[in-house]
């Protein structure tokens, strides 16, 4: 009678050390799932948090700019909300045109899929090819931009920008 008990106990721990010891999915497992590239976040990315209606918030350890078309900046904390085939509410993450640094305000793809990703910086929605973002790309540090740990919705930056020319010319 013991014996029984026994096994049923150890096969009962045997499963909650099972579950307890699964690893959570990475960021980049979880992008995957909701039908978008796992290359929208640069590497190395471990720290994270995401709720149960999608809200997450990703943490480096300094901002960094990375080359696909053109630069892409992420801050030190990236968020958004997360949905399958699209990122809203996204801050974190501005791209460069020309000289000037645009918000990214949301992300998104077709579904089923055309083989392009839409970024939307609020002036335009610029479409790329969705095989860019493939895999995660490897990320300069850089500092956070001067106006704060994000980019200000309405600026471009242009002072940003004209402050670190004058720097680097004195």
């Amino acid at each position: 009678m013991m014996i029984p008990l026994i096994v049923s106990t150890f096969i009962h721990l045997v499963f909650i050390f099972a579950a307890v010891s699964c690893e959570k999915d990475s960021i980049y497992d979880i992008l995957k799932a909701h039908g978008l590239p796992m290359g929208l976040l640069p590497k190395g990315i471990s720290r994270f948090d995401i709720d149960d209606t999608g809200r997450f918030e990703v943490h480096l350890d300094q901002a960094c700019n990375a080359k696909f078309e053109s630069q892409l900046h992420f801050d030190t904390n990236v968020s958004g909300t997360l949905s399958y085939g699209q990122i809203g509410a996204l801050s974190g993450i501005a791209a460069q045109e020309l000289f000037l640094w645009f918000p990214v305000k949301g992300i998104g793809v077709d579904v089923p899929s055309s083989g392009l990703i839409y970024f939307d910086v609020g002036v335009v929605v610029k479409q790329l090819p969705l095989s860019m973002f493939e895999t995660p790309k490897d990320c300069m540090a850089v500092g956070d931009f001067e106006s704060g740990d994000s980019i200000p919705d309405d600026d471009l930056l242009a002072e940003s920008i004209a402050k670190s020319i004058r720097e680097t010319w004195t």
